[in-house]
């Protein structure tokens, strides 16, 4: 995320007229959407895994803040996929530049949002031991 919140979209931004910007996003995030798809995958798996391993209730409160959060990220995450994304996606393909932006500029403030959260989480396991 920190690739792409603070190095890719403000060069991007920086350089790029809207309809080349917008289908690079498009396609740039479609791979790195792919990734995250992946990682939820093994990170709730292992995560999980060492709650039910631990005794939910002798583990860390850290752990449960973290798993909470975890939870909350891969729910605004699901949300940017069904949602804002599949109409970026969508616009791009039908070169419907305002429908992308707006698409686009949708997603930015969620993704901010769970890079927030993601380092919440590692501040609740951290302090909450």
């Amino acid at each position: 995320m920190a690739l792409v919140i603070l190095a890719l979209r403000p060069v991007v931004i920086a350089q790029m007229a809207p309809p080349e910007r917008l289908a690079l996003m498009a396609g740039v995030l479609s791979r790195f959407f792919a990734m995250v798809w992946v990682s939820i995958a093994l990170i709730l798996a292992s995560g999980f895994w060492m709650l039910f391993m631990t005794d939910m209730k002798l583990a860390p409160k850290g752990w449960h803040a973290m798993s909470g959060l975890g939870v909350l990220m891969c729910l605004i995450f699901a949300h940017i996929w069904f949602a804002p994304f599949r109409r970026l996606k969508a616009a791009v393909h039908a070169s419907d530049w305002p429908t992308a932006g707006k698409a686009l500029g949708q997603i930015h403030p969620m993704v901010l949002t769970n890079f927030a959260l993601g380092w919440l989480a590692v501040a609740a396991v951290t302090i909450w031991r």
